[in-house]
Order: C-alpha cells, then structure tokens, then sequence
C-alpha cells in the first residue's frame, strides 16, 4: 500500500517500525499535493521547508523514543484561519493576503511538540462565510468525489485533502457546520468539539461565540488521537473548558457494542425536502447501531424551525464587529492611493473583502444599530436559549441524537452562489448545534450518485468520548468510511 493509503493509526506503526521514515513520508504528500491539488485546489499554502524540517526533527525522536507519540511524524493540515508562525494565515481572504502571524494559535503548538508534520494550509470560505468554499478570496475547492461539485464549506478544503489523501488528518474550524458538512459532503469523518473544549487562541475569530476548531479525518479513531493532542484548557483563552480531557482512543479500543444506550430521532430532522437516498441511507444507518445494542426513540426539538434565522442573526452581528479590526491600518491590505483615512477604511475593505464578506457585514452592522439592536440581535439570543434548552428536555430522554448532515448530497459548483438565502439553507441541520454548543460527528453512511452521504451524532457538552464511541463502532460494521474517490489512484 502506498502512505496516503494508511490510516494514522498504520501510518504511526510504519514509522515507529522504521519501515518508512518521517522525511519520506512528508516528501510522498508533497509530490502527491504538487500532483493532484491543481486540480482539486484543497491547498493555499504548502510549508515544504517547515514541513521537511519538522519530518527531520520527527526521525531524530522516533530514533531516540525521547518524546514519541502517535502522532510523531504524521503530516497534516491546518484550515488557514488557524494562525502559524511564519506560514500566511489568510482567511483566504485579500485583505489578510500577506499577513504572516509571529505565533502559533494553540492547537497547532499542540500538535507541534506532538512531533506533528504541518504539510500547509488548507482553502476555505473567506472568514469562514459561505458552505461550499466557493466564497474563497482566491480559487473555488473542487469536490474529490467529482469535479463540479462543491466540498462544502467552510473547511472545504481540509475535508477536500483528506478524502483526497493530501493529508491523513486536518484541522477544520465549526461555525455553523464548517466541519461536519465538508465532512459529510466528501465522505470523511468530522468533529465539531464542545465550545471551549479546544482553545481557540490564535483562532482569527468569525463570530466568538459559535467558533470552535476540530479535526478531520478517515476515521473516528483517527479523530480521537488528534482530538487527545489539541483539547485540553488554555490560560490564553478565557472560554477554554477546565474539565480533564479523555484517553479516547484508549477508551475506543476497548469499547465493543452500544448496549444500553439511547439514540433519540429528532421528528424535525427529518421531514418533507430531505433527499429520499439520504434518508434510506440515515435509517439503514440507525438500524445498524440498533444492531449494536442501541435503542432508538423519537425525541422533539420544536424550535429547530428558528435556528437558521437565529443563527444568521447572530453571525452577522458577531462577524460585523470582529472584522471591524481589519481597516487598512494595522495589518494586511492597505490602500495608499487615497486622500484621507476614511478613505483609506473604505477603499480597504471594498478591494479587501468577497461580496458574501461584504453582505454579512453590512447585515450584522444594521442588526447592532440603534433601534434594531432589541429587534433582531436580543431576540436572537432569547431564541437561541430556547433552542439550547430543547436540546437539554431531549438529552433527559436520551444519550445522543441522530440525524442528517445536509438536505442533499454536495450540490454543483455555482448552483446556489448567486442565492445567498438558498445556500444559507444548506445548513439547515446543523446550526442548532454551535447554538447550542454541543459536540456533534459527521461519519460517512452511504453514498447517492457518487457522492458521500453523512449522519451526524450530537450529544451534550462535552460528550465527545461517547459520540466518537459511537462512530467507532459503526464504522467497525460498516465499510463507508474506507471508501474512496475517483482520484484515488491518479
């Protein structure tokens, strides 16, 4: 088998066992990335100095076993609104095009004095605004399933290099569904962690209090190690959970059936508009964790039908105010060929920021005015409690919840681009989540036409051992997650 063939897991067992080393392994990506990434556009920035020194330092512990972990040496990627010292942290946006940050946001030092291989930095949707990474400043990600459909968004180009074997794992970053429906989209395995469960420190923020960084992978185990590298608190982030994180994927191997367990089946998932494939694939799913030893039950989550307007609210209104920062002044793009400060404030971000950039901010300002700021903002966040306290009436009843990722399957390039309120609805099933902050996983359960289907599992804060549990053991019955595109083999 070639090394993108190789799960972490193998990938680990290779190197420990001296049958490859971390420098081969991290020049296999780079040729593999120079290979295919022009025509998938998963990468806007790859490190290869930075990438083959950390392989270099990767060999000299795995020759020592000074500071060995299993994740010593496996390459990977980073969603670039994750910032890296010294490596362009864009946003894949044009105002922050030549930004370089002088630090490392936490998560990546994490994974670094793992001994971690960072390959470069992956395309999304500018400031994460957008569910199919064609709002990217720079250049569209192409679904590796097939060319002319989208990867999702927005970490549609960390989900595009893993289903593509550019990567054994990522980092994405879940707004509102910017790991899971990527995920989903391109048949790999995405977690959406608990809100403070990974630092968001060196995050460039989209909106505060939804932001949350979790990683990509083939696998549920696979996510598990990452997840026990990157989680954890952070004096440097005042949101950062206290709470001890697991051995997952210690606990993974030794779990062998879902006995006892509750799955709820929230009624409002699944109704009239889901693709009918996607819903046989959903059910075929359940049935198979029954044959675990789970226990469905149907629950209720009646304000569901408010999380999409609730949450756009909200985001406009957050992204309005975090991006207020970037005026030409400090950092990133300037316009010089003005004729006073403001002017430079305007000339700035007209040339700097995307269209769908523009619309949310002009949005979320209008939301925070006076006069409006009670009608819109305030109410949201009442609403936005309703909705977390649905999730915690069906948490009362059950363990977990089950559902669709998305509506359908990944959609085509420029289907819904020119409808912003068609692409908004894309999200539908997932939004409730970062409003509630919960953790949920994306896992591959089918496919229809050629493209990958997902089922999500959310569960309460800071659940993630069981959801992951729980997509370990139906990927130990099932095969959709071994998978491959057309690409594959290019």
């Amino acid at each position: 088998m070639e090394p993108y063939e190789l799960s972490v897991q193998q990938t680990h067992e290779l190197l420990v066992n001296r049958e490859i080393s971390a420098e081969e392994l991290t020049r296999s990506y780079l040729e593999r990335i120079q290979r295919l990434d022009p025509q998938i556009k998963s990468y806007v920035t790859t490190s290869e100095e930075l990438a083959l020194e950390q392989a270099r330092d990767a060999d000299r512990r795995i020759k020592t076993g000074e500071g060995l972990t299993p994740l010593t040496g496996i390459p990977y990627a980073a969603k670039d609104s994750l910032s890296t010292r010294g490596i362009p942290t864009t946003c894949s946006s044009k105002i922050l095009e030549n930004y370089k940050p002088f630090y490392d946001c936490t998560a990546i030092r994490k994974l670094k004095s793992t001994g971690a291989v960072l390959l470069g930095k992956n395309n999304m949707d500018e400031f994460g605004m957008g569910s199919s990474t064609e709002n990217s400043g720079f250049f569209t990600t192409r679904n590796p399933w097939n060319f002319d459909h989208v990867p999702g968004g927005s970490s549609g180009g960390s989900a595009a290099a893993v289903a593509a074997g550019l990567a054994p794992f990522t980092l994405g970053e879940d707004t509102g569904g910017s790991v899971r429906h990527p995920a989903s989209f391109c048949g790999v395995t995405g977690l959406k962690t608990t809100y403070g469960r990974v630092s968001r420190y060196g995050l460039l923020p989209l909106v505060s209090s939804f932001d949350t960084i979790g990683p990509m992978a083939r696998s549920a185990y696979d996510v598990a190690l990452v997840l026990e590298a990157i989680a954890g608190h952070d004096p440097k982030d005042s949101t950062s959970r206290v709470e001890a994180i697991q051995p997952y994927s210690e606990i993974l191997k030794k779990t062998e059936n879902l006995r006892g367990l509750r799955i709820g089946i929230p009624k409002e998932y699944f109704v009239e508009g889901l693709d009918a494939e996607m819903e046989a694939a959903l059910r075929a799913a359940i049935k198979q964790l029954e044959s675990l030893g789970a226990r469905a039950v149907e629950v209720s989550l009646p304000h569901t039908q408010y999380a999409i307007p609730v949450y756009y609210l909200i985001l406009f209104a957050e992204a309005s105010s975090n991006l207020a920062k970037y005026d030409g002044v400090r950092f990133g793009l300037s316009e010089r060929n003005v004729d006073s400060l403001l002017d430079v404030y305007l000339k700035t971000r007209e040339k700097g920021f995307g269209a769908e950039t523009k619309r949310r901010i002009m949005l979320g300002t209008f939301a925070l005015s006076a006069g409006y700021y009670d009608a819109y903002y305030l109410k949201a966040q009442k609403v936005r409690t309703l909705i977390r306290q649905d999730f915690e009436k069906a948490f009362e009843t059950c363990d977990a919840l089950i559902t669709p990722v998305a509506p359908t399957t990944a959609f085509r390039i420029g289907e819904k681009i020119t409808n912003p309120l068609d692409m908004y609805l894309s999200d539908v099933f997932v939004v409730a989540v970062n409003l509630a902050g919960i953790p949920a996983l994306s896992v591959p359960c089918g496919i229809s036409k050629g493209l990958p289907i997902g089922m999500q599992i959310m569960g309460p804060h800071l659940s993630e051992e069981m959801l992951l549990r729980i997509g370990y053991m139906y990927q130990s019955q099932t095969d959709w997650h071994t998978k491959h595109p057309p690409c594959w083999n290019d």
